[in-house]
């Protein structure tokens, strides 16, 4: 785990040496399912204060490094060739998206289908949703049961799915 002050220091440091001092600013956000942004318009690289922390000092580097990258590489590159490479020479070695659990233990709602593959929403389920993993086009026998977290477990899963009726 990682203190958001360290973070804070770390992006400062982080984005002198690579942007130059004062040219882009840093802030904390509230994203849970993704772990960083670079905002062009705004010159902001802001990082998710949930995610960062729980991630090691290693993985805020990395995703401080990443969106480095992308302010490197400007607002057209996407993760394309040119920014591969920024980012490839800056010392960025992870993958381009953040696939860890944190963001599945912080979902409120909590699904499962049938077979048991479990599903994770932000939002509240609307209408019915059935499991893409049991089929591939949409079949009832494989609605998911969603059911609402009664606290995001910090360390680990929180409310098993099923203890609420479906929506």
């Amino acid at each position: 785990m990682t203190s958001l002050d360290l973070v804070r220091s770390r992006a400062d440091e982080l984005m002198r040496t690579h942007l130059g001092a004062g040219t882009w600013a840093f802030a904390f956000d509230h994203a849970k399912t993704r772990a960083g942004q670079c905002d062009f318009a705004k010159r902001r690289i802001t990082v998710s204060r949930h995610l960062a922390a729980r991630f090691s000092d290693e993985d805020v580097d990395q995703v401080l490094l990443h969106e480095i990258a992308h302010a490197m590489s400007g607002a057209r590159a996407g993760h394309g060739p040119k920014w591969r490479r920024t980012a490839a020479s800056i010392g960025y070695t992870g993958s381009r998206l953040h696939d860890g659990p944190i963001a599945s233990e912080l979902a409120p709602w909590v699904g499962a289908c049938p077979a048991g593959h479990e599903h994770y929403r932000y939002r509240t389920p609307t209408r019915p949703l059935a499991c893409a993993k049991c089929s591939r086009r949409f079949d009832e026998r494989n609605l998911i049961a969603w059911s609402r977290r009664t606290d995001p477990a910090p360390s680990g899963r929180g409310a098993k799915p099923g203890t609420m009726a479906g929506v």
